[in-house]
Protein backbone atom coordinates (compact mmCIF):
# COMPACT_ATOMS: atom_id res chain seq x y z
CA UNK A 1 0.00 0.00 0.00
CA UNK A 2 1.44 3.47 -0.83
CA UNK A 3 -0.34 6.77 -1.39
CA UNK A 4 0.06 10.28 -0.32
CA UNK A 5 -2.38 13.31 0.74
CA UNK A 6 -2.26 16.33 2.49
CA UNK A 7 -1.07 16.02 6.29
CA UNK A 8 -4.38 17.78 7.18
CA UNK A 9 -7.10 15.86 5.34
CA UNK A 10 -5.19 12.63 6.91
CA UNK A 11 -4.79 14.19 10.34
CA UNK A 12 -8.57 15.08 10.60
CA UNK A 13 -9.54 11.24 9.30
CA UNK A 14 -6.97 9.66 12.11
CA UNK A 15 -8.93 11.79 14.76
CA UNK A 16 -12.25 10.85 13.77
CA UNK A 17 -11.58 7.57 12.86
CA UNK A 18 -9.37 6.88 16.13
CA UNK A 19 -12.33 8.68 18.94
CA UNK A 20 -13.56 4.42 18.43
CA UNK A 21 -10.44 2.93 18.81
CA UNK A 22 -9.45 0.97 21.81
CA UNK A 23 -7.11 2.25 24.39
CA UNK A 24 -6.88 -1.80 25.65
CA UNK A 25 -8.26 -4.56 23.71
CA UNK A 26 -7.21 -8.20 24.47
CA UNK A 27 -7.54 -7.86 20.44
CA UNK A 28 -4.95 -6.03 19.81
CA UNK A 29 -5.50 -4.85 16.25
CA UNK A 30 -8.72 -2.88 18.03
CA UNK A 31 -5.99 -0.63 19.71
CA UNK A 32 -5.31 0.60 15.99
CA UNK A 33 -6.43 2.23 13.35
CA UNK A 34 -7.58 -0.02 9.44
CA UNK A 35 -6.25 2.30 6.77
CA UNK A 36 -7.68 0.74 3.56
CA UNK A 37 -6.10 2.52 -0.05
CA UNK A 38 -8.43 1.55 -2.72
CA UNK A 39 -10.47 4.42 -5.06
CA UNK A 40 -10.27 6.48 -1.52
CA UNK A 41 -8.49 6.03 1.65
CA UNK A 42 -10.76 4.62 4.42
CA UNK A 43 -9.77 4.63 8.08
CA UNK A 44 -11.63 3.22 10.51
CA UNK A 45 -11.76 2.69 14.54
CA UNK A 46 -13.32 0.14 15.97
CA UNK A 47 -13.99 -0.99 20.08
CA UNK A 48 -16.57 -3.52 19.44
CA UNK A 49 -19.30 -1.99 20.77
CA UNK A 50 -18.68 1.61 18.52
CA UNK A 51 -17.12 2.17 14.88
CA UNK A 52 -16.29 4.86 12.93
CA UNK A 53 -14.90 5.00 9.26
CA UNK A 54 -14.08 8.21 7.08
CA UNK A 55 -12.62 8.18 3.69
CA UNK A 56 -10.76 11.14 2.42
CA UNK A 57 -9.13 11.51 -1.21
CA UNK A 58 -5.30 10.98 -2.00
CA UNK A 59 -3.21 9.69 -4.75
CA UNK A 60 -3.03 6.08 -4.33
CA UNK A 61 0.63 4.25 -5.83
CA UNK A 62 -0.08 0.81 -4.72
CA UNK A 63 -4.05 -0.40 -2.85
CA UNK A 64 -3.87 -2.03 -0.28
CA UNK A 65 -4.33 -2.21 3.51
CA UNK A 66 -2.64 -2.27 6.88
CA UNK A 67 -3.67 -1.84 10.96
CA UNK A 68 -1.77 1.14 12.48
CA UNK A 69 -1.34 2.01 16.13
CA UNK A 70 -4.23 4.42 16.58
CA UNK A 71 -1.85 6.32 19.30
CA UNK A 72 1.16 6.29 17.72
CA UNK A 73 0.09 6.80 13.97
CA UNK A 74 -2.13 9.81 15.52
CA UNK A 75 0.81 11.28 16.84
CA UNK A 76 2.99 10.87 13.66
CA UNK A 77 0.88 12.47 11.77
CA UNK A 78 -0.05 15.36 14.22
CA UNK A 79 4.12 15.91 14.71
CA UNK A 80 4.76 15.99 11.23
CA UNK A 81 5.48 19.39 9.36
CA UNK A 82 2.71 20.54 7.34
CA UNK A 83 2.62 19.72 3.35
CA UNK A 84 2.29 16.40 1.67
CA UNK A 85 2.20 12.87 3.63
CA UNK A 86 3.58 9.69 1.81
CA UNK A 87 2.55 6.63 3.66
CA UNK A 88 4.40 3.35 2.02
CA UNK A 89 3.58 -0.60 3.66
CA UNK A 90 5.73 -2.88 1.91
CA UNK A 91 4.51 -6.66 2.22
CA UNK A 92 6.31 -7.62 4.95
CA UNK A 93 4.75 -5.33 7.23
CA UNK A 94 7.12 -2.64 7.67
CA UNK A 95 5.81 1.06 6.62
CA UNK A 96 7.13 4.38 6.60
CA UNK A 97 5.71 7.82 7.11
CA UNK A 98 7.28 10.67 5.00
CA UNK A 99 6.69 14.44 5.09
CA UNK A 100 9.68 16.74 3.94
CA UNK A 101 12.68 16.63 5.70
CA UNK A 102 10.83 14.31 8.70
CA UNK A 103 10.23 10.22 8.19
CA UNK A 104 9.19 7.65 10.94
CA UNK A 105 9.28 3.84 9.98
CA UNK A 106 7.77 1.14 11.92
CA UNK A 107 5.69 -2.43 12.12
CA UNK A 108 1.96 -2.12 11.11
CA UNK A 109 -0.28 -5.30 12.01
CA UNK A 110 -2.05 -7.47 9.03
CA UNK A 111 -5.21 -6.12 8.13
CA UNK A 112 -6.51 -9.74 8.30
CA UNK A 113 -6.17 -9.70 12.02
CA UNK A 114 -9.16 -6.29 12.46
CA UNK A 115 -12.41 -8.09 13.14
CA UNK A 116 -14.69 -6.61 10.47
CA UNK A 117 -17.47 -4.08 11.44
CA UNK A 118 -20.82 -4.82 12.13
CA UNK A 119 -23.03 -4.43 8.92
CA UNK A 120 -24.74 -0.99 9.18
CA UNK A 121 -28.47 -3.19 7.73
CA UNK A 122 -30.71 -1.10 6.15
CA UNK A 123 -33.86 -0.36 8.28
CA UNK A 124 -35.51 2.80 9.13
CA UNK A 125 -34.57 5.99 8.08
CA UNK A 126 -34.09 9.56 9.48
CA UNK A 127 -32.62 12.40 8.50
CA UNK A 128 -31.84 15.87 9.64
CA UNK A 129 -29.32 18.84 9.88
CA UNK A 130 -26.22 18.13 11.76
CA UNK A 131 -26.47 21.46 13.64
CA UNK A 132 -30.32 20.26 15.29
CA UNK A 133 -29.10 16.86 15.90
CA UNK A 134 -25.81 18.18 17.77
CA UNK A 135 -28.27 20.54 19.60
CA UNK A 136 -30.32 17.28 20.79
CA UNK A 137 -27.13 15.41 21.87
CA UNK A 138 -25.82 18.21 23.85
CA UNK A 139 -28.46 19.72 25.43
CA UNK A 140 -29.35 15.77 27.43
CA UNK A 141 -26.15 13.94 27.22
CA UNK A 142 -25.19 14.98 30.16
CA UNK A 143 -28.04 13.24 31.78
CA UNK A 144 -26.74 9.71 30.69
CA UNK A 145 -25.94 7.56 33.60
CA UNK A 146 -22.79 5.94 33.70
CA UNK A 147 -23.79 2.98 35.84
CA UNK A 148 -23.15 0.24 34.52
CA UNK A 149 -25.35 -1.99 36.37
CA UNK A 150 -28.15 -0.83 34.58
CA UNK A 151 -27.44 -0.30 30.74
CA UNK A 152 -30.30 0.89 29.20
CA UNK A 153 -29.90 4.19 30.97
CA UNK A 154 -25.89 4.31 29.80
CA UNK A 155 -27.73 5.72 26.06
CA UNK A 156 -30.47 8.28 25.36
CA UNK A 157 -33.68 7.40 23.93
CA UNK A 158 -34.55 8.44 20.41
CA UNK A 159 -38.87 8.44 20.18
CA UNK A 160 -40.42 9.99 16.80
CA UNK A 161 -43.63 10.23 16.32
CA UNK A 162 -45.01 11.71 13.17
CA UNK A 163 -42.75 14.76 12.98
CA UNK A 164 -42.05 15.33 16.78
CA UNK A 165 -38.61 13.55 17.72
CA UNK A 166 -37.81 13.75 21.42
CA UNK A 167 -34.60 12.67 23.04
CA UNK A 168 -34.45 11.29 26.27
CA UNK A 169 -31.41 10.74 28.87
CA UNK A 170 -32.13 9.50 32.76
CA UNK A 171 -29.51 8.47 34.99
CA UNK A 172 -31.95 7.85 38.39
CA UNK A 173 -31.09 11.25 39.48
CA UNK A 174 -32.05 13.86 36.71
CA UNK A 175 -33.90 13.35 33.93
CA UNK A 176 -32.87 15.90 30.74
CA UNK A 177 -36.01 15.68 27.61
CA UNK A 178 -35.72 17.64 24.04
CA UNK A 179 -37.78 17.95 21.15
CA UNK A 180 -37.92 19.03 17.88
CA UNK A 181 -39.45 18.81 14.96
CA UNK A 182 -38.37 17.44 11.55
CA UNK A 183 -39.26 16.86 8.20
CA UNK A 184 -40.70 13.32 7.06
CA UNK A 185 -44.12 11.57 6.69
CA UNK A 186 -46.36 12.57 9.16
CA UNK A 187 -47.19 8.82 10.60
CA UNK A 188 -43.64 7.67 11.31
CA UNK A 189 -42.82 5.65 14.88
CA UNK A 190 -39.51 5.09 15.73
CA UNK A 191 -37.91 4.15 19.37
CA UNK A 192 -34.41 3.50 19.95
CA UNK A 193 -31.82 3.83 22.36
CA UNK A 194 -28.33 4.69 21.52
CA UNK A 195 -24.97 4.63 23.73
CA UNK A 196 -23.84 7.79 25.46
CA UNK A 197 -20.43 6.88 24.04
CA UNK A 198 -21.13 6.84 20.58
CA UNK A 199 -23.59 9.97 20.74
CA UNK A 200 -20.89 12.08 22.03
CA UNK A 201 -18.51 11.01 18.64
CA UNK A 202 -21.50 11.83 16.81
CA UNK A 203 -21.97 15.47 18.19
CA UNK A 204 -18.21 16.24 18.08
CA UNK A 205 -18.37 15.34 14.04
CA UNK A 206 -21.56 17.08 13.35
CA UNK A 207 -20.79 20.66 12.18
CA UNK A 208 -22.93 24.09 12.70
CA UNK A 209 -24.29 23.76 9.75
CA UNK A 210 -27.82 22.50 7.79
CA UNK A 211 -26.05 19.63 6.22
CA UNK A 212 -27.94 16.32 6.61
CA UNK A 213 -27.25 13.57 9.12
CA UNK A 214 -29.07 10.20 8.05
CA UNK A 215 -29.56 7.77 10.20
CA UNK A 216 -30.45 4.73 9.87
CA UNK A 217 -31.97 1.92 12.74
CA UNK A 218 -31.73 -1.89 11.95
CA UNK A 219 -32.03 -4.46 14.50
CA UNK A 220 -29.15 -4.56 16.09
CA UNK A 221 -27.04 -1.70 15.25
CA UNK A 222 -27.82 2.24 13.91
CA UNK A 223 -25.88 4.56 11.78
CA UNK A 224 -25.25 8.11 11.52
CA UNK A 225 -24.08 9.38 8.09
CA UNK A 226 -22.30 12.57 8.35
CA UNK A 227 -20.40 13.21 4.80
CA UNK A 228 -17.63 10.77 4.05
CA UNK A 229 -17.78 9.62 7.78
CA UNK A 230 -19.90 6.96 9.28
CA UNK A 231 -21.02 6.48 13.21
CA UNK A 232 -22.03 2.59 13.58
CA UNK A 233 -23.02 2.19 17.24
CA UNK A 234 -25.02 -1.03 18.77
CA UNK A 235 -28.51 -0.31 19.74
CA UNK A 236 -29.72 -0.92 23.53
CA UNK A 237 -32.16 -3.00 24.39
CA UNK A 238 -34.56 -2.74 27.61
CA UNK A 239 -37.46 -1.27 29.24
CA UNK A 240 -36.85 2.20 29.57
CA UNK A 241 -38.46 5.10 31.57
CA UNK A 242 -41.62 5.92 30.60
CA UNK A 243 -40.80 9.76 31.29
CA UNK A 244 -43.78 11.32 30.32
CA UNK A 245 -45.52 9.83 33.06
CA UNK A 246 -42.75 11.14 35.37
CA UNK A 247 -42.48 14.64 34.94
CA UNK A 248 -45.04 16.18 37.16
CA UNK A 249 -47.76 17.98 35.18
CA UNK A 250 -48.63 20.33 37.90
CA UNK A 251 -46.76 22.91 39.67
CA UNK A 252 -47.45 24.67 42.99
CA UNK A 253 -44.83 27.42 42.07
CA UNK A 254 -43.20 28.58 39.57
CA UNK A 255 -40.42 31.25 39.33
CA UNK A 256 -38.82 32.96 36.27
CA UNK A 257 -35.44 33.29 36.50
CA UNK A 258 -32.24 34.63 34.41
CA UNK A 259 -29.99 31.40 33.63
CA UNK A 260 -26.66 33.46 34.33
CA UNK A 261 -27.67 35.07 36.85
CA UNK A 262 -28.57 31.61 38.56
CA UNK A 263 -25.71 29.44 37.39
CA UNK A 264 -23.15 32.02 38.95
CA UNK A 265 -25.03 32.02 42.27
CA UNK A 266 -25.03 28.15 42.36
CA UNK A 267 -21.16 28.67 41.38
CA UNK A 268 -20.21 30.66 44.32
CA UNK A 269 -22.05 28.33 46.89
CA UNK A 270 -21.12 25.15 45.48
CA UNK A 271 -17.51 26.42 45.74
CA UNK A 272 -17.38 25.25 49.89
CA UNK A 273 -19.31 21.91 48.87
CA UNK A 274 -16.90 19.07 50.50
CA UNK A 275 -16.81 16.46 47.54
CA UNK A 276 -15.94 13.69 50.16
CA UNK A 277 -19.25 14.88 51.97
CA UNK A 278 -21.07 16.09 49.02
CA UNK A 279 -23.58 18.01 51.05
CA UNK A 280 -26.59 19.35 48.88
CA UNK A 281 -26.76 23.30 47.96
CA UNK A 282 -30.52 24.57 49.78
CA UNK A 283 -32.93 26.69 48.13
CA UNK A 284 -35.18 28.46 49.54
CA UNK A 285 -37.93 29.81 46.77
CA UNK A 286 -38.81 33.06 48.50
CA UNK A 287 -41.16 36.18 47.29
CA UNK A 288 -39.26 37.63 44.20
CA UNK A 289 -36.00 36.13 44.98
CA UNK A 290 -34.43 32.44 45.67
CA UNK A 291 -31.72 32.40 48.65
CA UNK A 292 -28.99 30.26 48.42
CA UNK A 293 -27.26 28.69 51.35
CA UNK A 294 -24.47 25.90 51.59
CA UNK A 295 -22.87 24.64 55.19
CA UNK A 296 -19.99 22.53 54.90
CA UNK A 297 -16.98 21.23 56.82
CA UNK A 298 -15.04 23.83 54.79
CA UNK A 299 -17.04 26.57 55.75
CA UNK A 300 -20.73 28.34 54.99
CA UNK A 301 -21.47 30.88 51.66
CA UNK A 302 -25.20 32.64 51.26
CA UNK A 303 -26.54 34.43 48.03
CA UNK A 304 -29.42 35.45 46.28
CA UNK A 305 -30.95 35.06 42.88
CA UNK A 306 -33.44 37.64 42.07
CA UNK A 307 -36.36 36.45 40.34
CA UNK A 308 -39.75 36.75 39.36
CA UNK A 309 -42.72 34.79 41.17
CA UNK A 310 -43.07 33.37 44.45
CA UNK A 311 -41.95 30.09 45.53
CA UNK A 312 -43.99 30.24 49.49
CA UNK A 313 -40.40 29.94 51.35
CA UNK A 314 -40.43 26.33 49.65
CA UNK A 315 -36.69 24.81 50.92
CA UNK A 316 -35.00 22.58 48.53
CA UNK A 317 -31.52 20.38 48.33
CA UNK A 318 -29.82 20.00 45.05
CA UNK A 319 -26.47 18.54 44.55
CA UNK A 320 -25.00 21.27 43.21
CA UNK A 321 -23.15 19.52 39.97
CA UNK A 322 -26.84 18.24 38.98
CA UNK A 323 -27.91 22.00 39.38
CA UNK A 324 -25.46 23.30 37.33
CA UNK A 325 -24.95 20.41 34.14
CA UNK A 326 -28.62 21.33 33.52
CA UNK A 327 -28.11 25.07 33.58
CA UNK A 328 -25.59 25.15 31.25
CA UNK A 329 -27.05 22.76 28.47
CA UNK A 330 -30.20 25.28 28.92
CA UNK A 331 -30.33 26.75 25.54
CA UNK A 332 -31.75 30.17 26.37
CA UNK A 333 -31.40 32.93 28.41
CA UNK A 334 -34.43 32.72 31.26
CA UNK A 335 -36.20 30.01 32.21
CA UNK A 336 -38.92 28.67 34.81
CA UNK A 337 -38.35 26.77 37.88
CA UNK A 338 -41.43 24.89 38.64
CA UNK A 339 -41.15 23.03 42.38
CA UNK A 340 -44.18 21.20 44.55
CA UNK A 341 -42.83 20.73 47.79
CA UNK A 342 -39.23 20.18 49.24
CA UNK A 343 -39.33 16.99 48.65
CA UNK A 344 -40.44 16.66 45.10
CA UNK A 345 -38.91 16.87 41.35
CA UNK A 346 -37.74 20.30 40.60
CA UNK A 347 -38.52 21.05 36.81
CA UNK A 348 -36.62 23.57 34.32
CA UNK A 349 -38.25 24.77 31.63
CA UNK A 350 -37.83 27.53 28.98
CA UNK A 351 -39.65 30.77 30.30
CA UNK A 352 -41.16 31.45 26.31
CA UNK A 353 -43.42 28.27 27.21
CA UNK A 354 -42.08 26.44 24.16
CA UNK A 355 -42.13 23.03 25.85
CA UNK A 356 -38.30 22.35 23.61
CA UNK A 357 -36.67 21.01 26.70
CA UNK A 358 -37.58 20.01 30.18
CA UNK A 359 -34.97 19.07 32.96
CA UNK A 360 -36.17 17.53 36.02
CA UNK A 361 -33.75 17.02 38.83
CA UNK A 362 -34.58 14.73 42.06
CA UNK A 363 -33.83 16.39 45.53
CA UNK A 364 -31.52 15.88 48.23
CA UNK A 365 -33.18 15.20 51.75
CA UNK A 366 -32.17 18.31 53.88
CA UNK A 367 -30.91 17.81 57.46
CA UNK A 368 -31.65 20.11 60.20
CA UNK A 369 -29.10 22.66 60.37
CA UNK A 370 -27.41 21.74 57.05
Amino acid sequence: MKFSCEKYALQTAVMTAGRAASAKSPIPALEGLLIQAGSVVRVTGYDLKRGIYTSLEADIARPGSAVMNAKLFSEMIRRLPDGRVTVDVGEDGKASVKCGNSEYAFMTTPAEEYPELPAADSGELLALPQRTLASLINETLFAVSQNESRPVYMGSLFELEGNELAVVSVDGYRLALRKETVEGPEDRKLRFIIPGAALSDVQRICTDSDDEVRISIGAKHASFTLGETVVIARRLEGDFLNYNKSIPDSFRCRMKIDKEDFLSAVDRVSLVVDEKIKNPVRLIFGDGRIDFVCVTPLGRADDVCICEGSGEDIEVGFNDRYLRDALRAAPVKELEICVNTGSAPCVIVPADGSGKFTYMILPVRLHAGA
